[in-house]
Parts: structure tokens; sequence; C-alpha cells
């Protein structure tokens, strides 16, 4: 009976040891995250918000096709050739230029934006510059 006691003490520090462990890894992401340059920590952030609830962004935009808006790809490639800003746009401070005639549809959005910091909004940015051809 002893040695059944013993075996079960054993076997619980065992286990309760095997569980700090692996809360440890999950309780610790920002490690994975301070390995990213500023830059690509950025454009990580802005993927995020971009396909989170919050902004919802993918729900119109998608990578290489036109859905409701313009694609990603399309939106960097023309913000690039007119040298244009997109954060003064999503703050409604500049005019659309990729599809001026879908500003309507965008228009409703700008309620979710204001809401987002500039930090936030610069993120967005930046993924979507990332994704140029």
């Amino acid at each position: 009976m002893k040695k059944f006691i013993a075996l079960s003490i054993f076997s619980a520090i065992i286990v309760s040891c095997g569980s700090k462990e692996e809360k440890k890894e999950s309780l610790y992401p920002e490690e994975t995250a301070q390995t990213l340059s500023p830059e690509a920590q950025l454009i990580q952030d802005g993927k995020s918000l971009f396909e989170s609830n919050k902004a919802a962004c993918f729900s119109c935009h998608q990578m290489d096709k036109k859905v409701i808006g313009p694609s990603i790809k399309e939106i960097a490639k023309i913000y690039k050739e007119k040298n244009g800003d997109m954060v003064a746009f999503l703050r409604k401070k500049a005019d659309p230029i990729v599809d001026p005639s879908q500003y309507n549809v965008m228009e409703t959005n700008f309620a979710i934006l204001k809401t987002m910091s500039d930090e936030e909004i610069k993120s967005l940015e930046a993924y979507i510059m990332s994704n140029l051809q």
C-alpha cells in the first residue's frame, strides 16, 4: 500500500511538471513576435487585423480578385503608382483613388475604421502594400 501511495504521488508530480511546461509555452507568445523585425511585425499585425472580425476587410477584399471591393494587389499597385496616402483615405481625409465609383460601399466602413488606432490603420496599410507584385 505504501508503494502504491508513493507511486501515486510520484506520478502526480511528473504530470503536474509536464503541464507547467505546456502552460509556460502558451504564456509567452511574444517570444515569437520578438524575432520579427518591426516592419514585419507591423505587416503581420495588419494581416491579422485585416482578417479579423473587428475590421472585416476580408469580406469585401480578396488577394487576387475583385469581390465587392478591389483586390488587395490592385489597391497596393494603384497606391504605389499614384503615390497615394492610404492612411489619409482610411481616415476619410483623402479622396478614393482606386475605384471611386465604389466609394459609397466603402463609406459604410468608415465607422469601423474610426474606432481603430493610428497604429492599427498603419498596420493595415503595411499589410496591403506588402502585397505588391
